[in-house]
């Protein structure tokens, strides 16, 4: 329960739909529920409908080219249907092909990386971005504090950005407001 501008106390009503569209990778469907409530807690929105699908790399990608005209697979792609300053309903689309395929590199496993790519998703839903370094930071640490909740650390590659600054950025996923 969080405290309204008023004071009083507000509930969240958050509901949520998981469609597991693939093969590949057992999915905790739970898990990921409790990841999108989780990620919108503490946030503006009061009412949500998020509906999480998990696909392979040859779904996203042709979604991705199909939406977004980007041709290629991605981790993540994030909807937004109808969003107000309290109010959301929107899809999150995940890979289960790319976390498997990245979750090595990162030290854990395919289902944390599914998690963080969920995580991701929701935020941009909720209005965080991550084009700029200072919305980045915000982001990232917003989904250290969700991935906590699991007993996770946040994994990140020590590679650096064209500022010379460390990236903590292995998400490429994609939004659409």
């Amino acid at each position: 329960m969080t405290r309204s501008p008023s004071g009083r106390a507000s509930r969240q009503r958050i509901e949520v739909a998981v469609a597991n569209e693939q093969s590949a990778l057992a999915v905790d469907e739970a898990r990921l529920r409790r990841a999108v409530r989780i990620a919108l807690a503490g946030t503006a929105v009061r009412r949500a409908v998020v509906s999480v699908a998990v696909v392979d790399d040859d779904t996203i990608h042709r979604l991705n080219r199909q939406y977004l005209d980007h041709d290629y697979a991605t981790d993540v792609l994030s909807f937004a249907l109808d969003r107000s300053e309290d109010c959301l309903e929107g899809e999150v689309i995940v890979s289960a092909d790319t976390a498997s395929a990245a979750a090595g590199r990162f030290g854990w496993s395919a289902a944390d990386e599914l998690l963080l790519y969920v995580v991701h998703g929701v935020l941009h839903l909720a209005g965080y971005d991550d084009i700029l370094p200072r919305q980045r930071a915000e982001m990232r640490q917003r989904e250290r504090t969700c991935l906590a909740h699991f007993g996770l650390d946040y994994r990140f590659d020590e590679a650096e950005d064209e500022d010379g600054q460390p990236s903590i950025d292995h998400l490429g996923g994609e939004t659409q407001s």
